[in-house]
């Protein structure tokens, strides 16, 4: 059994010019996943995806790989995920499993990692397993604005259902997705019964997309590592 990390990182973000490479608690941020992709051990190649030399040059200075450059044509506003670890297996060896790594994770902890790989293994009829947290509240209660910027409900049909009665709805944790190369390849639906959740706990979870975010992520980071969870 072999597997492989790609950490996807490309030099335009917009919304956070230069996300990947900035300090975040004194690290640029993509070098915190670059190392808990190599502590964990389960994986024989650590390899970046980018378009950034930049980028690359600090990749390299981590230990993780750069064998190639992504082309621009991956590297634009609109280009998913897929598309980027289906490039990027097409140009290294074949390896049993493909963990796409986001460059924007500081909270990823590797007992999550491990325990996404061991449930692909256990599982050989599924192609990917990747994190996911519970939403906070049923998201069949969610509101939104009409076009008067009024409230409203988004789901009217669960207005007078009580929360304890719905089932648990859980949001894509944006840190990792272990899959299998061949599901990769074939273009396997992430969102779909062939995927494997690993639940993480609300607190480990940030997106980061804003300076908002960003913020978020470091109040938590601070918090979990005077708490232990994080070195």
């Amino acid at each position: 059994m072999s597997a492989v990390a790609i950490i996807p990182a490309r030099g335009g973000s917009k919304r956070i010019p230069r996300k990947n490479l900035l300090p975040f608690d004194g690290v640029p941020m993509i070098a915190r996943s670059i190392r808990t992709a190599l502590a964990s051990g389960l994986f024989e190649r650590v390899v970046v995806s980018t378009d950034d030399r930049e980028i690359a040059d600090l990749a390299l200075a981590e230990g993780a790989e750069v064998p190639f450059m992504r082309p621009a044509a991956l590297a634009d506003d609109f280009t998913g995920t897929a598309a980027v670890m289906v490039h990027a297996l097409g140009e290294l060896p074949a390896f049993d499993f493909a963990c796409c790594i986001y460059a924007t994770a500081p909270l990823l902890q590797a007992r999550y990692l491990s325990e996404g790989l061991d449930l692909l293994t256990q599982h050989p009829d599924k192609s990917f397993a990747f994190s996911v947290a519970s939403f906070g509240f049923p998201v069949q209660r969610a509101l939104t604005l009409d076009e008067e910027g009024a409230l409203t409900s988004l789901y009217p049909e669960f207005r007078q259902t009580r929360s304890q009665d719905l089932p648990e709805a859980f949001q894509d944790a944006g840190q990792f997705y272990w899959g299998r190369r061949d599901a990769w390849l074939r273009g396997d639906l992430l969102f779909s019964p062939a995927s494997l959740p690993v639940i993480l706990p609300r607190h480990l979870v940030q997106d980061i997309d804003t300076r908002e975010d960003w913020k978020r992520a470091e109040y938590l980071y601070a918090a979990l590592r005077a708490g232990g969870e994080l070195s």
